[in-house]
């Protein structure tokens, strides 16, 4: 007998595409210089990873997620680690999500010595040494868009988490596209998108069983090419 391939034809489907209209600024190279623990890992040149943007226009990086409409309602965290994990001198992935509660198990991959300091706002911070091929877990008791992690040692490295008191959130791949969790119950609701250096954007959609919503949001590039 075949096992049962169960697939709720019922749930909603919330998923889009996330664009960055015009020309992204230029990434800022690392200077490794004075940073020869970094060097002896690093394979490629080096660059911050402010706008990452694919050959379509669609930009990566976005924390999507449902801020209003889910007031009131419980939902069980998840089991499942978070992990992040620090190698080839950066944190991997560079936006992530968790819900409250969750844990996030952060990892040193590096055969040297690193910092994970989280700096919170509404959530209480940490900051400590992390060995080298050693992880720590972690919990967060608030909602907090975006938290930032960083690096002591390496003043480029950042990480920024999505902190959200359910499940219904995602991060824009490569080429700007998203898919919430299923499961969201019908109604109405506010989604948002978040890019860590362009803002916010929000529109409101209502949910229907079995339906499937499709979103577009457009951030506008602050570059201006010079001639």
């Amino acid at each position: 007998m075949l096992p049962c391939v169960c697939v709720n034809l019922l749930a909603a489907v919330v998923e889009g595409q996330v664009f960055l209209r015009g020309t992204p600024p230029p990434e800022v190279p690392v200077d490794l210089t004075q940073f020869p623990d970094c060097r002896s890992v690093r394979q490629a040149p080096l660059t911050t990873r402010h706008y990452v943007a694919g050959t379509n226009g669609g930009l990566a990086n976005v924390f999507v997620f449902i801020r209003e409409g889910l007031q009131g309602r419980s939902f069980a965290v998840s089991t499942q680690e978070v992990v992040l994990d620090q190698y080839e001198c950066g944190f991997h992935p560079y936006v992530l999500g968790v819900q409250t509660g969750q844990v996030l198990r952060i990892k040193n991959s590096e055969p040297y010595l690193e910092t994970v300091h989280a700096v919170a706002l509404t959530n209480k911070g940490f900051n400590i040494a992390q060995p080298p091929n050693t992880s720590a877990r972690f919990k967060f008791d608030k909602q907090e868009i975006l938290l930032r992690i960083k690096c002591e040692i390496h003043p480029w490295e950042f990480a920024y988490v999505g902190v959200v008191e359910h499940p219904f959130f995602a991060v824009t791949d490569a080429r700007g596209s998203f898919r919430l969790p299923e499961g969201l119950p019908p109604g109405e609701y506010t989604v948002e998108a978040v890019h860590q250096k362009l803002g916010k954007q929000s529109q409101t959609i209502k949910v229907q069983e079995g339906q499937t919503v499709l979103l577009k949001f457009e951030f506008h590039s602050p570059y201006k090419a010079t001639p």
